[in-house]
């Protein structure tokens, strides 16, 4: 039984205290969750590989020379031969490159090659991330990008 003139509830004391623990709480758990490239992001990345690859073709047909693109798997990075923009792939993400041995008679290394009349020789890049994935590749003979 509660004695009359008094209210039940809590005293801002009590509330304090409790939005104070669960702060404390907070800031020791949230750096502890797993942050890793979100789905979202994933498809960022492969626009931006798509970028870069479609900038280095287009400046291949401009400057009416070829341009190669540098495919690296082991530093995990695309890196434009024209404008020297480099994307980075972070390590939770799968990344994969299938390029061909040789390209024009010489050996294709891991770069993919975009000629003055804007062909190629080709290749794909494949990000995936817990079943997700994204692939774009360069047609070999008119050196579009998908």
């Amino acid at each position: 039984m509660t004695r009359p003139g008094t209210e039940d509830g809590f005293t801002l004391l009590e509330v304090v205290c409790v939005v104070a623990i669960i702060a404390m709480m907070a800031t020791v758990l949230l750096p502890r969750m797993p942050r890793g490239t979100s789905r979202p992001r994933l498809e960022a990345y492969a626009i931006e590989i798509a970028s870069v690859l479609k900038a280095d073709r287009n400046a291949a047909i401009r400057r009416r020379s070829s341009i190669a693109t540098e495919i690296s798997t082991n530093a995990r990075s695309i890196r434009s031969g024209a404008t020297g923009k480099t994307v980075r792939i972070p390590e939770d993400v799968t990344y994969r490159a299938t390029l061909p041995q040789r390209c024009n008679q010489h050996l294709a290394e891991s770069r993919i090659d975009f000629f003055a009349s804007g062909m190629s020789c080709g290749g794909a890049v494949t990000l995936t991330r817990y079943g997700v994935g994204y692939e774009v590749r360069v047609n070999w003979l008119m050196g579009g990008i998908e």
